[in-house]
C-alpha cells in the first residue's frame, strides 16, 4: 500500500560537533503521509537531527534515505530540490526583506511559475494574516506570523516532507492551537511531516507516531497515543 511506504529512513546516524558525539547511532522512519514528533528535552540532539536530514550538518556516519535515495552526502539546496524543507528553531526569517520576498525565496529553485502562484495562493489560505502583510518588512511582524511565515517559506518549495523546528515556541496559548490545527491541514492536504516541539502534549494530539530522544539516542518509540499514556512520558515531558 503506498501510505505503508517509508517516504525517510535514517539508519545508525552518528554526528559529532568537533570531539562532541552528539547523535548517537538512531535509526527511525517515517511514512508517506505520517505526522511523526521527535519529543525530548533541551540537549537532545532533535534540532541537531533535522538539520542533518536537510544536509546542513554532515554525519560522520549512518544513512539517511529519501524515496529511496540516499542523501546523506547531498549538499543543502540538492535536498530542497528532492523534496525535503525545513521551518527551522527561532524562524530564522529574512527580517530586512518583506513577507512575499520570503515566500518567493521558499521556490527560488522552482521554474515552474505557474505552480509557484499555486502555492502562493496556498499558503494565503492556510495564513490570511499573511496575506494582509505581504509588503510589510518581516522583522516587524509579530512573533506568530513570523512562524506563519517561516512555514509558508518552507511550504513554497513544495515539499513531500516537512521538517518542522519548535513551531510553537514562545508563542500565546491561543495562537499554538492555531499552529498545530495549521500543521494538521498541511499534512491533510499530502505533506509528510516530522516535528521536533517542546510541547510534547500539543505533538503528541496531531502525530501518529513518536519518538523519544535523550542525550543523542532513541530511547522510546510507540504510537502516539501510547507514549501519551506512557506514564515515564507523562513524568518527563507531559508535566505529570
Amino acid at each position: 500500500m503506498e501510505e505503508d511506504r517509508k517516504i525517510l529512513e535514517i539508519e545508525d546516524l552518528n554526528v559529532y560537533y568537533g570531539a562532541i558525539h552528539a547523535i548517537k547511532g538512531i535509526s527511525f522512519y517515517i511514512k508517506k503521509g505520517e505526522i511523526v514528533t521527535l519529543i525530548g528535552a533541551n540537549g537532545a540532539g532533535k534540532t541537531t537531527t533535522l538539520n542533518t536530514i536537510s544536509g546542513l550538518l554532515k554525519p560522520r556516519s549512518g544513512k539517511i534515505i529519501f524515496d529511496g535515495k540516499r542523501i546523506d552526502k547531498f549538499l543543502p539546496h540538492k535536498i530542497v530540490d528532492l523534496g525535503i524543507s525545513q521551518a527551522p528553531e527561532g524562524r530564522k526569517i529574512f527580517a530586512n526583506l518583506s513577507a512575499l520576498e520570503n515566500l518567493e525565496l521558499g521556490a527560488y529553485a522552482r521554474k515552474d511559475k505557474e505552480g509557484v502562484k499555486n502555492d502562493l495562493e496556498k499558503v494565503f489560505q492556510l495564513f490570511p494574516r499573511l496575506k494582509e502583510r505581504l509588503k510589510q518588512n518581516a522583522g516587524t511582524l509579530s512573533g506568530g506570523e513570523q512562524q506563519m511565515l517561516s512555514m509558508g517559506r518552507a511550504l513554497m518549495s513544495s515539499p513531500k516532507v516537512m521538517l518542522l523546528d519548535e513551531p510553537s515556541l514562545g508563542l500565546a496559548p491561543m495562537l499554538v492551537k492555531s499552529i498545530f490545527s495549521t500543521i494538521l491541514e498541511i499534512n491533510q492536504k499530502g505533506t509528510t511531516i516530522l516535528l521536533v516541539e517542546q510541547n510534547a502534549h500539543m505533538a503528541l494530539q496531531i502525530a501518529q507516531r513518536g519518538y523519544v530522544m535523550e542525550t543523542g539516542r532513541i530511547v522510546l518509540e510507540d504510537s502516539a497515543k501510547n507514549l501519551a499514556n506512557n506514564q515515564q512520558v507523562k513524568e518527563a515531558y507531559l508535566g505529570g
